[in-house]
């Protein structure tokens, strides 16, 4: 027991020694850590202190609170755009014109038909026959591509152009 204890003596100074030189290691870690996670902290303040000194988290709610309003916007306008292709298709789409000659003794082609149709061919026909002596102008109803009325070859021509045309 005594030759352990002898021994245990004798190397307690480089035991010494040793746990000196770890525990010096080890202080100079803990420096070195703690300088890295000042510089890291420092970093985190910019990072989260943002352009303006305005919050980065502040910056992004506020970013998503304006995608959100346009996002309700553009909901907005695309319903108005469907109203208004709904109340478009009762708006004139198909027009057809036609200038002629309505008597041949008269010098130009001054008389005209023009059909004017929604998309369902819902509409009207305006002819103006001109003649030397009196013009006359008058409509004639068109329903789904029809008319009640006898309708002279220049009308049906312009009603078939109007109708066969795509609505947009």
């Amino acid at each position: 027991m005594d030759m352990l204890i002898n021994t245990i003596n004798e190397i307690t100074p480089y035991l010494m020694g040793g746990m000196m030189i770890i525990i010096i290691l080890l202080f100079i870690m803990v420096v070195v850590l703690f300088k890295a996670v000042g510089r890291v902290e420092n970093r985190y303040r910019k990072f989260m202190k943002g352009t303006n000194n305005i919050n980065i988290e502040e910056m992004l709610l506020d970013r998503l609170k304006t995608i959100e309003e346009a996002k309700e916007t553009s909901d907005k306008a695309i319903d108005e755009c469907k109203r208004l292709e709904i109340k478009m298709k009762d708006c004139i789409q198909k027009v057809a014109i036609m200038r002629y000659k309505a008597f041949e003794n008269v010098g130009s082609d001054l008389s005209f038909s023009i059909a004017m149709l929604d998309d369902k061919n819902d509409g009207v026909i305006l002819t103006g026959i001109y003649g030397r002596q009196e013009s006359t102008t008058y409509a004639k109803p068109i329903d789904k591509g029809i008319s009640r009325y006898d309708l002279s070859e220049e009308e049906l021509y312009v009603l078939n152009e109007a109708a066969n045309k795509e609505s947009k």
